[in-house]
Formats: structure tokens, sequence, C-alpha cells
């Protein structure tokens, strides 16, 4: 969503009128923390396939595997999550995914894993070019001081 307004108003506009591979993108979760850990990620896409728990609202820490993900309407789907109708039929209950938190990524997709090892990869990187930037700052810090006294 390439939208800079700050109104309210104009945020829903531009999600509602989003493109559908941008869309995607705004039906992103938070990832668990052992998984934010391994890949220098705080929140992800979901996907069918992913198991998810829910943090907020009725169902609160159900967890189970997404079932669907709907574009069109911002939600997704889980197994599990259901409740029955007036007239005795079960349906699938959609919820945000703001209110999931991803506990299993679906890796089957190779490209998806790939991706994901790369990104981690890259954060490893730059924490450690971060480190090492750090400590040349402390060296020469210790030298000024050294030269001054």
């Amino acid at each position: 969503m390439k939208h800079s307004s700050v109104k309210p108003s104009s945020q829903r506009k531009a999600m509602y009128q989003a493109a559908y591979h941008a869309r995607r993108k705004m039906l992103s979760a938070h990832l668990s923390p052992d998984l934010r850990v391994r890949y220098g990620l705080r929140s992800i896409p979901v996907r069918k396939g992913d198991t998810v728990r829910i943090m907020r609202g009725t169902y609160a820490g159900v967890e189970g595997k997404i079932r669907s993900v709907d574009l069109k309407k911002f939600r997704v789907t889980i197994d599990g999550v259901t409740r029955e109708k007036a007239d005795g039929t079960t349906v699938y209950v959609p919820i945000h995914p703001s209110n999931l938190m991803v506990v299993k990524l679906d890796l089957s997709d190779k490209w998806r894993a790939s991706r994901l090892e790369a990104l981690a990869k890259a954060k490893e990187a730059e924490e450690a070019e971060a480190l090492r930037r750090e400590m040349e700052a402390e060296k020469e810090g210790g030298e000024k001081r050294e030269e001054a006294g």
C-alpha cells in the first residue's frame, strides 16, 4: 500500500481499494517468539497451511491450521474454529490475521523456505556489522581519551 495519508478514512479507503497482490502483505500475523528469533522477522503474511494460535476474541487460545485466506474480506478461517448457525449448519468463523500468532510455518513451498532463510542470514550479517562498528567506535573513543590524558 503506497499511501502516505495519516487520515484513518484515507487509510481505510486505500486498504479496501488495494490490488490483490498488495492485500496479501496486509494479511500478516505476528510470529511466535521462537520463530521471531529464528528468522529475525516480527510478522509474516499468513498462508494456507500455517499453524496459528488465536490471541484475541471468543476463540483466544485455540490453535489450528489455516484453512483458507480471504483476500477480499481480509479474513482467514482456521480448522476447528466453527460455530453453529440457527438452522443447525456449522460454519467456519472468519478471523482477522492481526488477532493471530503464527506458531508453525508451512515450508512446503521451497521458494518461501529459501526466502525466509535468506532473510535470516541477512539479519545475522546486519547484526554482526553493527556489532563490529560498535567495537570500532569504542576503540576510537579509548584512543582519543589516551591522547587527551
